[in-house]
């Protein structure tokens, strides 16, 4: 009896130690994965690792982005998602319990924004910031070579004849570094609104080189990508210089009605910018003798800025180089355009006390003495002589 007893007691001991080991490694896991764009993510290889024994299984996700593993053991896994189509890799930790139903899901949007950027990522982020840095150093090398050349400018207006040439040369080399360094610039260029800047700068730099054509191409880039009513106005004077450079009548017309048509676009966007615009085509035409063809930019551009006095001084003297004379009798008159002398008159209430003002004053005395004729008897003229 003490025999049955012993081998019974055995067998239900080890039936016991049976259901327990059983109890361990009855866990359930079911899984889902969804992509990066909320739809379910078939075909993704996940690796499941308990982190106390090292035992792992494999298994793939369904059409529905789903997976079930059974007869696991209750512990601490490492979940690993893996695509290599896609080049996506996820690892997390996660508790299994043999009491319940194990609910795990991944979203791979979610995820990948909790965990940072990838190595990849970071990479590229480098790169680009690096490339910004490079654009930024070649930008601000054109602005310091621009800003040079503008100096030099100034100095050319009263430099000494004989320092004039080699202020010049000067003035060339900083001219064309500068469209060296912007067109590096551009290459970097990235955010539209900077691309544009490094567009219209660099067609500033153009048009400090002489070079009108380009530098009108690469205001017109700058305008494609974000318009403005500067750009416009640099598009316009640039047509201008072309148009009067050109040997080619027509072609030139053609340039001088682009940049009309130009500064028509800065006024609307921006009326100050207009008005500079017209201006410039106003000086355009008059350094290139153009008087009567000047007078009517530069009519646009008091209209569009009344309180320019520059702007009033030049009409003015475009209206006076179109001034003709009149035989009548013994008498020269002359027939003055109308708003001549209120040109003149404008330039010295705007501006008094400047230069501007003292030329605008000469003008409108000469102007004065013109008005009551002048006698062209022989008599007359030699008694003006003496």
């Amino acid at each position: 009896m003490t025999r049955v007893f012993s081998i019974l007691t055995t067998f239900i001991l080890a039936l016991m130690l049976a259901t327990v080991a059983l109890a361990q490694d009855d866990g359930r896991l079911n899984g889902q994965i969804i992509d990066k764009d909320g739809k379910p993510y078939a075909d993704v290889t996940v690796s499941i690792k308990n982190s106390d024994t090292g035992q792992t299984y494999t298994i793939k996700t369904d059409k529905n982005g789903k997976f079930v593993q059974l007869g696991m053991r209750g512990g601490i896994y490492v979940i690993t998602s893996t695509n290599a189509k896609d080049n996506f890799s996820f690892s997390e930790k996660f508790v299994v319990s043999t009491e319940k139903d194990n609910e795990y899901k991944l979203n791979v949007k979610e995820a990948l924004a909790a965990s940072g950027p990838s190595a990849e990522e970071v990479k590229k982020r480098e790169e680009e910031q690096n490339k910004f840095k490079d654009m930024k150093l070649h930008f601000d090398n054109g602005v310091k070579s621009m800003a040079e050349a503008n100096d030099l400018r100034t100095q050319l207006r009263t430099a000494p004849a004989d320092q004039k040439s080699a202020l010049q040369e000067k003035r060339t080399a900083d001219c064309q570094t500068a469209v060296t360094e912007f067109t590096q610039a551009e290459q970097g260029a990235k955010d539209v609104k900077n691309h544009a800047l490094v567009w219209a700068n660099l067609g500033s730099a153009d048009e400090c080189a002489a070079k009108y054509d380009d530098a009108a191409a690469s205001f017109q880039k700058a305008i494609d990508l974000a318009p403005a009513g500067g750009y416009y106005t640099g598009l316009a004077t640039n047509d201008a210089n072309a148009g009067a450079a050109s040997t080619d009548p027509k072609a030139s017309e053609a340039k001088f009605a682009d940049a009309s048509a130009a500064c028509d676009k800065a006024v609307a966007l921006d009326p100050a910018s207009g008005a500079t615009c017209w201006k410039n085509l106003g000086i355009v035409l008059s350094n290139k003798g153009r008087m009567k063809d000047a007078i009517s930019p530069l009519q646009k551009a008091t209209t569009a800025d009344p309180k320019d006095a520059q702007s009033w001084l030049m009409l003015g003297n475009a209206l006076t180089a179109t001034i003709e004379p009149k035989q009548e009798g013994d008498k020269m008159t002359y027939l003055i355009p109308p708003g001549t002398a209120d040109a003149y008159q404008k330039a010295i209430d705007l501006a008094p006390g400047t230069p501007t003002a003292k030329q605008a004053q000469d003008a409108l005395d000469g102007l004065n003495a013109m008005s009551g004729g002048q006698d062209t008897t022989v008599g007359a003229r030699k008694k003006k002589k003496s």
